[in-house]
């Protein structure tokens, strides 16, 4: 039971449709979707839209989108990969001769094709009701209307001021006289607009062809970039097969490589040999074990995962039963696993939003320019913002994750699902770049090993072992961290937070719907 002498937010409950994301007018819009009878496919698709725009950080047409889509949330789960290639031109060999031993996190080399518009067509068209033409409304009137800045994406804007700065017509669309703009600021990118009226009009023959994708080519070709219009007419979705594992009697659910789905999978099987409960859950020995589990998983995915249309990858072998324990026999509660160092190219940004309807169809749903403000190229002439994602690949001949013509870049972003007996029971994610899979592991095991409900399962404060450190939020208590300093983990205070998890709860008994937002963005759970 919550105990509300503790500050926090409440659950939120409904019986007919519900959606969470990390924007209140996001949010607002999926519901407003769902009572006009759209699916929750379509209110995922407008609420992201929208946050292209006002929420321009962290996703955007620029970007690249996952989902898993479960209709009546029973049976199947259906699962799509929108992620973009790289250029035909982008031979390991060019930046080799050209002296570039990694991707730029910035400038035209860090943008793969955006494919979210193509993603986004692909899923209405199989689960919605509504095109693009009505759902990419609301992101329209935002764009040419105006819309007022909210505290969280203000703080993430003066963050990344000096990149915005030093992009490439980035400044003349996002900034106010070369500032960036304050929580309660309205910003209009009317050029946006156009370009959304566009593809509304068109569908994403009105992105990837004709000339909004022509501006885009042209501004990525005039700085250096190896981009072709047949790059961008070429792009296709993939529906993909998802990767599962049982935890404590739920099945998970993720998207396979190249996305990145697969890590969480791993870190939950290897969790799954110790007994969690035995451990309070603000307890040193399960912030010790999450962190192993976690540097495992994370090694295996840089040592292994690539596009899987290029490389060879033995999903079975990863997720066996055997692998796991051989791996989770190696921890102790005393010191460190001894493992390789871990440098992975990027730690990006992402919005995730989930949605459930009437029907009970079921949507998770991701969407991201990968770093804060991407590449920090901006579209000349159509005020697109483009990913950089490209800067997720590494220059390595031989490397699963290497730079090749039309491969695509081992992502961070993951929608997740669990079900219990083929049916849905939580659509679920925790966006924030490297954190993902830590910070779906730790809301699960929140939930099913310490009894939180959603809410308190998002607020409890949270860690992430990256690069040689394990970076803490302030709200774990002193004593955790010492006690961790003491087993060997080299420890740090992170600003800002960790993560943005949403999510929903099916309860098929009931016929309710219980839903969790993240505190530490701006957003929030509708229920009707």
């Amino acid at each position: 039971m919550r105990n509300f002498h503790l500050a926090g937010r409440s659950t939120v409950h409904s019986q007919n449709g519900m959606a969470a994301s990390s924007h209140p007018l996001a949010t607002l819009t999926a519901i407003e979707v769902l009572k006009a009878g759209g699916t929750a496919a379509d209110a995922a698709v407008a609420a992201c839209a929208l946050q292209g725009v006002i929420e321009p950080q962290s996703t955007g047409i620029g970007g690249d989108c996952f989902a898993l889509i479960q209709p009546k949330g029973e049976g199947k789960v259906h699962s799509y990969n929108g992620s973009g290639r790289a250029p035909q031109a982008a031979t390991v060999e060019w930046y080799l001769e050209h002296k570039m031993n990694s991707i730029p996190a910035t400038g035209p080399h860090s943008v793969t094709v955006p494919g979210s518009i193509d993603a986004w067509a692909t899923i209405l068209g199989d689960h919605g009701k509504f095109g693009l033409d009505t759902l990419l409304q609301p992101a329209i009137k935002a764009a040419e209307e105006g819309y007022v800045v909210a505290p969280r994406i203000a703080f993430d804007w003066k963050n990344n001021l000096a990149k915005v700065r030093a992009g490439i017509n980035a400044p003349r669309y996002l900034l106010k006289n070369n500032e960036a703009p304050v929580a309660g600021d309205v910003m209009h990118q009317p050029e946006l607009g156009k370009t959304l009226r566009t593809i509304a009009k068109e569908g994403p023959a009105g992105f990837y062809k004709g000339y909004v994708a022509e501006d885009m080519v042209q501004t990525l070709r005039s700085n250096g970039g190896l981009h072709t219009m047949e790059d961008f007419a070429a792009h296709t979705t993939e529906r993909t097969t998802p990767l599962t594992t049982n935890y404590k009697g739920y099945d998970v659910w993720q998207c396979p490589p190249n996305g990145p789905g697969i890590t969480m999978l791993l870190m939950l099987n290897i969790l799954s040999h110790f007994d969690l409960t035995k451990y309070p859950a603000m307890s040193i020995e399960r912030f010790h074990l999450e962190a192993e589990a976690a540097r495992i998983a994370y090694l295996m995915r840089e040592q292994d995962i690539g596009d899987p249309a290029y490389v060879g990858i033995d999903v079975e072998r990863i997720l066996s039963k055997p692998f796991a324990a051989e791996w989770a026999a190696k921890i102790r509660m005393d010191a460190l696993v001894e493992l390789p160092d871990v440098r992975p190219p990027i730690n990006p940004e992402t919005v995730y939003i989930t949605v459930v309807d009437k029907d009970r169809n079921v949507c998770s749903f991701i969407n991201s320019v990968a770093h804060s403000f991407g590449s920090a190229v901006v579209s000349e002439k159509t005020g697109v913002l483009m990913q950089n994602r490209g800067a997720g690949f590494r220059v390595q001949p031989g490397h699963p994750n290497c730079i090749a013509p039309g491969k695509r870049p081992l992502h961070t972003i993951i929608p997740s699902l669990t079900t219990q007996n083929g049916r849905a029971r939580m659509s679920f994610a925790v966006m924030g770049g490297q954190y993902q899979p830590v910070g779906q592991s730790r809301v699960l095991t929140n939930m099913l090993d310490y009894g939180m409900d959603v809410q308190e399962a998002i607020d409890q404060p949270r860690g992430l072992h990256y690069e040689g450190v394990y970076t803490l939020e302030d709200g774990v208590p002193a004593a955790i961290v010492e006690g961790l300093a003491k087993i060997g983990h080299k420890t740090a205070t992170c600003v800002p937070p960790f993560g943005g998890a949403q999510a929903i709860v099916i309860d098929w008994d009931k016929g309710t719907l219980t839903g969790g937002s993240e505190p530490r963005k701006d957003g929030c759970a509708l229920g009707y």
